[in-house]
């Protein structure tokens, strides 16, 4: 995948992970592009480390399960922190 792809599937991934989580997460779509983005990379990374399973191409139900989760993972971590400070 290219680097567009990746910041394509990454927004659309912190998107579609924030609408899952329930609460106020905050964070503007820019917040949501770098939360989605490292989460694709942290869900690929835990799905090829734990279950093996690699990124396939764009449209591969794989690759978006392993982002969103990522994502999911990410969020969660990111209202640990910033839920801290209020």
């Amino acid at each position: 995948m290219g680097i567009i792809a990746w910041i394509v599937l990454g927004l659309l991934a912190g998107a579609i992970a924030k609408a899952i989580l329930p609460g106020e997460q905050g964070g503007g779509w820019l917040v949501t592009l770098i939360l989605g983005v490292v989460g694709a990379l942290v869900g690929g990374f835990l799905g090829s480390a734990l279950f093996g399973v690699d990124l396939g191409g764009f449209f591969d139900i794989k690759t978006w399960l392993l982002a969103i989760g990522g994502a999911l993972v990410v969020l969660l971590i990111w209202g640990f922190v910033t839920g801290r400070r209020r």
